[in-house]
């Protein structure tokens, strides 16, 4: 028999009514009706009401004992009275009438916050003391999903023939987008280690050394910002890559896994795969963004050709888009005027235009006069615009035109709650450009320059820069983005041209991409991966609007463990060792 309990304190019901029992958790409330004390008891499984009343300094004492003490209770379970019956717990039926009381862990300090309720508890105040906010239901409900999803992904990768291989976590520091965070080396004085953004090439080297199909479960260091759905330090992902793979090889697999994975763990309605494929220019162009929301019906048209013939100040030398809202004609003028101000504050937008279709077809809004019965007509018929509806005009330059658009098309949405909240809504984006111009005018690669040129060498050759595709992917989910992956560019010939259109010599892929560059001279097969968050993951199947709320121990928006006082100062005899100063300012 365990010294502390028998039972836990969600486990004992009806059947129990006669046993002696012992239970063991922390003391959630205490109601003391006058020679009768109600102390509710609490653990990871559930609540169970223990009953005080055997005597005058029973009471007493169980009166006494601080809230959030962890308790041992020993006595009969017994039915309660059936006017006190209680269907929101699943022990709701019987109660604990207790015959003895240890005291195991008592609290000695006040309480920074009610553990039962945390709803307007500072969140720097709840990340600081962690481990209170967690015995909160909905943080624990969390972890428990965080562990069950993780063991089901397992299975799921290792039922499709992946094998699960762990990879460093102290390496070598790469250019992958975000800051690395560096470990300073003992043993060799000025070098570092650094932590892995990805196991980005170590899966790929793992291709090369014979792995067929590879996945883990794969911690990730970033030295980013923080977002709603980004943790800054650390995240998961399921990191996996196959060997002998396409694109469409690498969908097959992780539509599977996706759709089983959120259709067992949410009540919400999953749609069915094949998952869609959007093209990114496609993606930019309809809805502003290559994170599109699919729940969101509006579309974004391009009508940059019918405003080249008119003389319309804020339209000249600019791209029109617009956003034509169904029955849009039926909103008020407050509604207008508010999207143009949410456009002007929140978008930096010069301003927002719109137009009311009427019933017989005549346009009525600040730009109505402005456009003649002709290109009306037109306009009409090429954004499938009818009585009734109405329409949003954005114009502006390239690049800033489709952001602004889809900022637009994103707070309609909100605003009219034309978002169904009970479905998840998955696309791929595909054929995402390979090259870009930078903001200091240079050409570079768009995304991952490790992926496979569509067209392979001869389209490096031949074709301008700017118009070739890459074999790059995103899977979306409701407007966030839960991975990026890639056919991987395996041939050295095709990846020194690559490099080289960007600019990069090849002495530059050998100094920065040493390992990976070498062993792709020694036989590597064709390979494709992708890795979906798990914490992003997560976030969508919980509903919460942060992803802090996923992990177990996570850091602030500024980067910082409250709980842990990370990052710290350190003595100077352990910057000595690892041969550190730290500069003055």
């Amino acid at each position: 028999m365990n010294q502390y309990r028998t039972y836990h304190c969600g486990q004992i019901r009806e059947k129990n009514v006669g046993e002696e029992v012992k239970l063991a958790g922390w003391v959630d409330t205490i109601r003391d009706l006058g020679g009768v004390l109600f102390l509710d008891l609490r653990d990871q499984y559930g609540v169970t009401q223990v009953v005080v009343s055997s005597d005058e300094s029973a009471v007493d004492f169980a009166a006494r004992i601080p809230l959030e003490s962890t308790i041992s209770v020993s006595g009969k379970v017994r039915l309660r009275a059936p006017e006190t019956v209680n269907d929101k717990i699943e022990t709701g039926k019987v109660e604990l009438f207790a015959d003895k009381i240890d005291i195991l862990g008592k609290r000695t300090k006040s309480l920074p916050f009610e553990v039962a309720n945390q709803k307007n508890v500072r969140e720097d105040l709840r990340l600081e003391y962690r481990f209170l906010d967690m015995r909160s239901r909905n943080i624990l409900n969390n972890l428990k999903l965080r562990a069950e999803l993780i063991q089901f992904l397992r299975t799921e990768m290792i039922a499709q023939g992946f094998l699960e291989v762990q990879t460093p976590i102290l390496t070598s520091s790469s250019p992958e987008g975000a800051r690395d965070y560096l470990v300073p080396s003992r043993v060799y004085p000025g070098k570092f280690y650094a932590l892995p953004q990805a196991p980005q090439q170590f899966k790929q080297l793992l291709m090369v050394g014979g792995i067929d199909k590879y996945f883990q479960i794969a911690p990730c260091f970033r030295d980013e910002d923080a977002r709603a759905d980004r943790s800054p330090g650390e995240f998961y992902q399921l990191d996996m890559e196959m060997a002998f793979a396409t694109q469409e090889d690498v969908f097959e697999v992780m539509e599977q896994v996706i759709y089983h994975t959120f259709t067992k763990f949410s009540d919400k309605k999953v749609m069915a795969h094949p998952f869609p494929r959007i093209p990114y220019k496609e993606a930019m162009l309809k809805y502003g963004t290559d994170k599109p929301d699919l729940r969101n019906p509006l579309v974004i048209e391009d009508v940059t050709n019918l405003f080249e013939k008119l003389d319309i100040k804020v339209f000249n030398g600019k791209i029109v888009r617009t956003i034509t809202l169904p029955d849009g004609g039926n909103q008020t003028r407050n509604f207008y005027d508010g999207m143009t101000e949410f456009a002007i504050n929140e978008c930096k937008a010069k301003g927002l235009a719109w137009l009311k279709v009427l019933e017989d077809g005549t346009l009525q809004g600040p730009i109505a006069k402005l456009i003649p019965d002709d290109v009306r007509e037109e306009l009409l018929a090429q954004t499938n615009t009818k009585p009734g509806d109405s329409i949003f005009f954005i114009a502006e330059k390239p690049g800033i035109v489709e952001k602004l658009a889809g900022e637009i098309r994103k707070e309609i949405g909100i605003r009219l709650n034309l978002l169904d909240e009970n479905v998840f809504y998955f696309c791929w984006i595909v054929d995402f450009p390979m090259y870009e111009i930078k903001e200091n005018g240079k050409l570079d690669f768009c995304h991952n320059p490790f992926s496979m040129p569509q067209g392979g060498l001869e389209d490096l050759n031949t074709k301008d820069p700017l118009e070739i595709f890459a074999y790059q992917y995103d899977i979306v989910c409701n407007g966030i983005e839960l991975s990026s992956g890639a056919v991987r560019n395996h041939d050295p010939e095709i990846m020194k041209k690559a490099f080289a259109i960007a600019g990069y010599e090849e002495s530059e892929i050998e100094n920065k991409f040493a390992a990976l560059y070498n062993a792709f001279h020694y036989g590597a097969p064709p390979h494709a991966g992708i890795a979906p968050g798990v914490d992003r993951m997560l976030m969508l199947l919980t509903g919460e609007e942060s992803i802090r709320e996923v992990i177990a121990f996570p850091m602030n928006s500024k980067a910082q463990d409250l709980l842990m006082k990370a990052p710290g100062k350190v003595t100077q005899k352990q910057l000595e060792e690892v041969h550190c100063q730290i500069k003055n300012e």
